[in-house]
């Protein structure tokens, strides 16, 4: 995982994927700033936009992942009603398992008011059991692959 000054310094054109967000009334917390928990439904949001768009799953898909980990940094405050734009990369690609990360961007602003993201465990869906990924999957997900990231993993 990237360190948190790495985390503040992230730009926009580092995640090769967005998904823009309207901001609800509801997302909003007692302190008039969306919730924290809400920022993990945009990850979600976005992670599964892009492998229903781009990665040839679907509800009925033989295998489906199962999130094993979750992170969240938060640097600024954003609230209704803005629109986000949800900046997406892959920092890990294994045989069964990806690291997402996830920029929470105001739109029009360069720098993430927020930074986290996942892993999945790719399964069998009836039985649970990991393996590794479906060929168009994992295509899918390497054209996300942050070229830093997979320089490092390969040192």
């Amino acid at each position: 995982m990237s360190s948190h000054y790495e985390k503040t310094k992230a730009q926009r054109s580092s995640y090769p994927f967005f998904l823009s967000y309207r901001t609800r009334w509801s997302d909003n917390d007692q302190y008039s700033h969306v919730n924290n928990s809400i920022y993990y439904h945009l990850f979600d949001s976005v992670v599964n936009a892009y492998l229903l768009q781009q990665c040839e799953l679907s509800s009925h898909s033989a295998q489906i992942g199962l999130v094993v980990s979750s992170h969240c940094q938060f640097f600024s405050p954003v609230s209704f009603p803005q629109v986000l734009d949800l900046g997406l990369r892959v920092v890990k690609l294994g045989t069964s398992s990806v690291t997402y990360e996830v920029a929470v961007f105001e739109q029009g602003r360069d720098v993430p008011a927020a930074v986290g993201g996942y892993t999945h465990v790719f399964v069998e869906r009836a039985s649970r059991k990991s393996e590794p990924m479906a060929a168009a999957l994992r295509e899918g997900l390497l054209r996300l692959l942050s070229v830093k990231e997979s320089l490092e993993s390969k040192l």
